[in-house]
């Protein structure tokens, strides 16, 4: 029997009371998410089948040696990214020539990332430098809702910011009417809400699945192909309503972002200074970077298949939309924007 399973039968359940009992924690959690939906069909049956209790994290546990190098690598980039959202945070908190809608939602942005990243690389860490890499099945849920929650609400953030820049530039007079502090603080509700609920939703399909004797996820962290691949049951219902998902928290706010560029093309094409035009890029550039990277990576893992889904070669994409693309906003989007350098300079001069 493999490491984290263990065989449901009656001496593996604690009976309280004549007719009712207590099983492991997987059937547990099957039982709390399937009252979110109504599909007979996904219903976890107990018996006669040995369950997951735990995974084990393979990770880059094939690299050997190289590990503590990589563990230096990542250590280094979670401490830039931290270390960057958090001036964001406090230049932005301090800086109240910043207080406007566009550094609002750059600071909830920041904040989503720094606990998007917290949620996947802690505990990537942690296993680079361990030999037992187990996560326990509730924890796994656990880290795959946060990590989606987080993730769903970067995607919609990019897309208010865009939006933002939209109505800042296309629409200046009619700009504090459409991002006014009320309607900025419905969009980041909304963005938040929806994020979770989202997740709430991708976890349940995921976790109540059941998992009978595999246990290894071929990834660094709980995500949803290397978690759903290992399912003993057709999982064709679930993959298409994740698809779903993915496709409303992708692809729509995606084709809303470049409806919002091209009206912001066309209207900056109409400027007749070439100093107006030059002002109104450098903005609009920055957060497209950031839109194409964190949109491209993630539309090419969740988009397709859980079958085509192949660790070793999506290697490098994975990285890139887990830690490369947190590291792009603080350095990007912000740190290079001269209201930020100068709302900086101010602060660091208050101080000396």
């Amino acid at each position: 029997m493999p490491s984290g399973a263990s065989s449901l039968d009656s001496s593996t359940c604690w009976r309280f009371k004549k007719g009712t009992q207590a099983c492991t924690p997987q059937i547990l959690m099957s039982k709390f998410l399937n009252m979110f939906y109504f599909l007979p069909s996904l219903q976890v049956l107990a018996e006669n089948l040995t369950m997951v209790t735990e995974f084990l994290s393979l990770g880059f546990s094939s690299l050997g040696e190289i590990q503590l190098a990589l563990f230096v690598v990542f250590l280094f980039l979670y401490l830039v990214i931290l270390s960057g959202n958090i001036t964001i945070i406090s230049v932005i908190h301090l800086g109240q020539s910043l207080h406007t809608p566009k550094y609002f939602f750059l600071v909830i942005l920041s904040t989503s990332e720094t606990f998007y990243t917290f949620a996947i690389l802690s505990k990537m860490l942690i296993n680079l430098l361990s030999v037992a890499r187990t996560i326990f099945f509730m924890c796994c849920a656990i880290q795959m809702f946060f990590f989606l929650g987080f993730a769903i609400t970067n995607c919609l953030l990019l897309g208010v910011m865009g939006y933002d820049h939209y109505a800042a530039i296309c629409h200046p007079r009619h700009y504090p009417i459409l991002m006014s502090w009320q309607v900025c603080g419905k969009l980041a509700a909304v963005c938040g809400t929806g994020s979770f609920l989202a997740s709430l939703t991708v976890v349940s399909f995921v976790f109540s699945l059941p998992f009978c004797s595999a246990n290894k996820v071929n990834h660094y962290f709980c995500d949803i192909s290397p978690v759903i691949c290992l399912a003993c049951t057709n999982t064709d219902v679930n993959e298409f309503v994740i698809f779903i998902c993915g496709v409303l928290v992708l692809v729509v706010p995606f084709f809303f972002i470049c409806i919002s560029y091209l009206c912001i093309l066309r209207t900056i094409l109409k400027i007749p200074s070439a100093e107006g035009r030059r002002k109104a890029f450098p903005t609009c550039v920055s957060h497209l970077i950031v839109v194409i990277v964190h949109y491209g990576c993630a539309s090419f893992i969740y988009l397709r298949p859980t079958a085509n889904y192949v660790f070793n070669k999506d290697r490098l994409v994975t990285v890139t939309y887990t830690t490369v693309t947190p590291l792009l906003n603080p350095m990007i989007n912000s740190l290079r924007n001269k209201d930020v350098q100068l709302a900086i300079k101010k602060v660091l001069g208050k101080k000396e």
